[in-house]
């Protein structure tokens, strides 16, 4: 589940504001607060980055999905089931419906050039988890170099393209000619520090201008 809601309700209750008061201040109504803290609602990213100026708090966080195999397993094979009589008919029709509500996600990895297979997700709004459904991807982890992020060899996390740096958090980035995941934190207009961590924290100062942000990483997904 998405932890992003969960640290607004902890930031908001810090600065003693009430989700009327943090609504009014954001220009939303305060049922939408309510159901972004109770993880009913997808935050967009400019909303977190205007609470977390508000509630002057770091609200960025990768959040933990635990995906029951088992479960989807059923779901899918139920969703194939059709009358033999049928067999054709029944396939367009099953076809339509889910291509207008679900999404397959692509899976790539680090250089966006290789599909490594597809995810299904819902569409809500015409939009996947809150973004455009051609920003969406799944990426998968090549190496233990964020493993102090809970992030291992072979993990899948969901991200967004984005073309700018607009919050610190976890990012695709290009440096010196790499693909590379990094924790990003902007020291000031021109400089960021990325982060690694793998058996200690490793820390790099780098001007913005030689950094080429490629996409922002929203969740990490696991497999029971």
């Amino acid at each position: 589940m998405s932890r992003v809601g969960e640290r607004i309700k902890e930031a908001r209750l810090k600065s003693n504001m009430t989700q009327k008061a943090l609504a009014k201040k954001l220009g939303v109504a305060e049922k939408y607060i309510n159901e972004v803290e109770l993880g009913r609602k997808v935050a967009q990213e400019s909303f977190i980055d205007r609470a977390a100026k508000i509630l002057k708090a770091d609200l960025n966080d990768i959040s933990m999905v635990v995906t029951d195999k088992d479960l989807m397993d059923e779901r899918k094979a139920a969703s194939n089931f059709k009358p033999q009589k049928t067999k054709i008919e029944k396939n367009d029709v099953w076809e339509n419906a889910f291509s207008s509500v679900l999404r397959n996600v692509p899976i790539y990895d680090y250089n966006l050039k290789n599909v490594l297979g597809h995810k299904e997700l819902p569409i809500h709004s015409n939009k996947v988890e809150g973004y455009p459904q051609d920003k969406v991807l799944y990426i998968k982890i090549q190496d233990d170099e964020m493993s102090g992020f809970r992030m291992l060899e072979g993990d899948l996390v969901f991200a967004h393209l984005v073309s700018e740096l607009n919050s610190n958090g976890f990012f695709l980035v290009n440096h010196k000619g790499e693909n590379k995941i990094r924790e990003i934190k902007r020291l000031d207009n021109s400089k960021v520090l990325l982060m690694s961590n793998r058996g200690g924290l490793m820390t790099e100062t780098v001007e913005v201008k030689n950094l080429q942000v490629i996409a922002k990483l929203d969740k990490i997904e696991i497999n029971l």
